[in-house]
């Protein structure tokens, strides 16, 4: 049986390739597994985290897919400072570990993050403000830490009608110029 996931978001496929070689990306809220395959087949290793895993079972197979199940929202954050290349985050949105996701990226790491934001209310589900980003939330999340290389605020027709804000940053790699 050959696994066929989701589509994966066009953000982050548009957003895959700056991910640096070479390290561990996190899929987190990885759901189904799309992006998880994707940058399994762009030859990252992937370390893909949900509180329910049976969506990824197939993916398990997979020498560069480390499958965790974990619920961020009952633990503390799992992993150390500075271990991951890159981390992407889609439709899932607990505000608490925003700090750990940011201290999580080695220099030079990237975030792609895409989610659902004010007024998605009228498109469905999600409606609890506690799961739609205020007008430029990701922005001030990453405000002084991160680098943006892109952002949107934006309505989205597709995969379905929604309100959906999207970043991808960068950790900066420290420069000093002392030793010049």
């Amino acid at each position: 049986m050959q696994f066929e996931p989701l589509a994966a978001s066009a953000w982050v496929k548009k957003w895959a390739s700056m991910i640096p070689s070479g390290g561990l990306v996190l899929d987190l809220a990885a759901g189904s597994g799309r992006h998880t395959k994707l940058l399994a087949d762009s030859g990252h290793l992937v370390e893909a985290i949900d509180r329910d895993i049976s969506g990824l079972t197939e993916l398990a197979a997979l020498s560069s897919v480390n499958i965790h199940e974990y619920d961020m929202e009952r633990g503390a954050w799992p992993y150390p400072v500075n271990h991951f290349s890159g981390i992407v985050v889609t439709n899932y949105l607990y505000r608490p570990i925003f700090p750990a996701l940011i201290n999580a990226l080695v220099p030079g790491g990237v975030l792609i993050y895409e989610t659902f934001a004010e007024g998605n209310e009228v498109y469905g589900r999600p409606t609890n403000p506690d799961f739609l980003l205020y007008a430029g939330e990701l922005l001030e999340k990453v405000h002084g830490q991160l680098r943006v290389i892109a952002f949107e605020d934006v309505y989205t027709p597709e995969p379905k009608p929604a309100m959906v804000q999207r970043i991808c940053a960068i950790r900066p790699i420290a420069c000093h110029d002392t030793d010049l």
